[in-house]
């Protein structure tokens, strides 16, 4: 059965988010995150990987072996991962040099492989590609904040070295906030992501349980209203 694609579009973003609600790859995303540019840089490399592996999957799906689809996924995403990894050094060096050893580590990467048996493998290559981005985008999204908001807290300033590190026409993202800030270390460590990552999971529950009274609340109001037409006529 076909997922629509607002679903699709959803779960990545927001109900099924890798990182909000699965609590998957969150070593590379502690790890990465002490600026907001260092983040975009890995979420779009993973998304990178995310899109190509489903649509990959998704194409091959009626040559795959069911007795051998995960041997098979795993060097899938590991021969993307290198070609990703590769790309970046070239094109993209200084970033490559900052992400280090988490760009092959995306292989590691479960969220990629859960993505692979559960959804690509049984669906339909457009439903695929769009999973993919669209999880991979919601990672980003993650990333970016979270680095952004270690980034304001430990040093004022957001998207620095952007230029250096995407390249000269991100040079409009970088901001100095505060001039002569003194640095708030605690927030570029890594207990500094893991309080981050704590609000913000316990943020997002808590907007889920609003948005959830507020559907209780309007469909009560609508079976009122039911009742109260059936009455009156």
């Amino acid at each position: 059965m076909t997922t629509s694609y607002r679903t699709i579009v959803r779960n990545g973003l927001w109900d099924n988010n890798m990182v909000l609600t699965q609590m998957l790859a969150l070593c590379p995303l502690l790890a990465v995150t002490t600026t907001a540019t260092n983040g975009l840089g890995m979420g779009l490399a993973t998304t990178a990987v995310l899109a190509a592996s489903n649509l990959t999957v998704s194409a091959c799906r009626q040559a795959i072996s069911q007795e051998v689809r995960i041997p098979i996924f795993v060097l899938l995403i590991a021969s993307l991962v290198t070609l990703v990894d590769m790309a970046m050094n070239a094109w993209l060096h200084e970033l490559y040099k900052v992400l280090g050893l988490f760009i092959p580590l995306i292989v590691t990467n479960c969220a990629i492989l859960a993505r692979a048996e559960a959804f690509a493998s049984r669906q339909p290559v457009k439903a695929s590609l769009l999973d993919g981005l669209m999880m991979g985008l919601g990672f980003t999204l993650v990333l970016v904040l979270l680095g952004a908001c270690r980034e304001i807290l430990g040093s004022a300033t957001l998207f620095a070295d952007a230029s250096l590190l995407l390249g000269s026409h991100f040079a409009f993202l970088e901001t100095t906030l505060i001039t002569e800030y003194k640095s708030f270390l605690l927030m570029l460590l890594p207990p500094g992501g893991f309080l981050v990552l704590g609000f913000l999971l316990a943020g997002k529950r808590l907007l889920d349980r609003r948005l959830q009274q507020a559907r209780q609340r309007a469909a009560l109001a609508e079976t009122e209203d039911g009742h109260s037409s059936v009455s009156t006529a």
